[in-house]
């Protein structure tokens, strides 16, 4: 997924693409190095433009950073909605309609997701409070989704369902970990592969 140096700085490219390709290359670099150790000098030298244009364009790295994030909670909170509301016969679970809908949220921009979960955010800034009304709304949609599970479980332990979104979260980071170094598997080959994978589990889990 990595991408190589462009040339968008060059004269004649129009502002937006020129724009597209440093989201692009800057959702990247937060993605893959954190916020702290990435800086708007690398984001601008790997598509070619001035460290002073970029700062034009985005303002500061925070500034850029939250040019980055927004576009992908957005899609992550939609598509995970979405998918929580089909009721149609003969659906897949929900939990696979959810991380159907989270592969396809971030296929073109997979490590995007840890740019929503970085740990390298400057307290009580507006980027690591932004970060954290995505996840907290995710985290909220996870906890309706598994609150019926608990209940058939016969548990009202609300440390249970903490467990199990903390479970659930690092399920999820681990599988598009996993999917950033195999890019040629496509966001329906991730799902029949989680498919297998939760059978598989509840095999393991009954002592089969």
């Amino acid at each position: 997924m990595t991408m190589p140096p462009s040339k968008a700085g060059t004269k004649g490219v129009p502002r937006a693409a020129r724009e597209r390709q440093v989201l692009a290359a800057a959702t990247e670099e937060f993605g893959r190095h954190g916020y702290e150790a990435t800086t708007v000098a690398a984001v601008a030298a790997r598509v070619g433009v001035t460290k002073p244009l970029l700062h034009h364009y985005f303002g500061s790295k925070q500034d850029l950073y939250l040019a980055c994030l927004d576009p992908v909670g957005d899609r992550l909170l939609g598509g995970i909605r979405a998918a929580m509301a089909e009721h149609a016969s003969g659906a897949p679970p929900t939990s696979l309609r959810v991380l159907h809908a989270l592969f396809t949220a971030l296929d073109g921009q997979r490590e995007a997701w840890f740019v929503l979960y970085d740990a390298t955010l400057p307290p009580d800034s507006d980027a690591a409070r932004r970060a954290a009304y995505y996840r907290g709304a995710i985290d909220e949609l996870a906890a309706s989704g598994t609150a019926e599970l608990l209940a058939a479980a016969g548990s009202g332990d609300p440390l249970d369902a903490d467990a199990l979104a903390h479970a659930w979260r690092g399920l999820c980071t681990a599988l598009v970990r996993w999917w950033v170094n195999h890019p040629d598997q496509s966001p329906d080959a991730m799902a029949q592969r989680c498919a297998r994978l939760f059978t598989a589990g509840r095999t393991l889990l009954a002592g089969g």
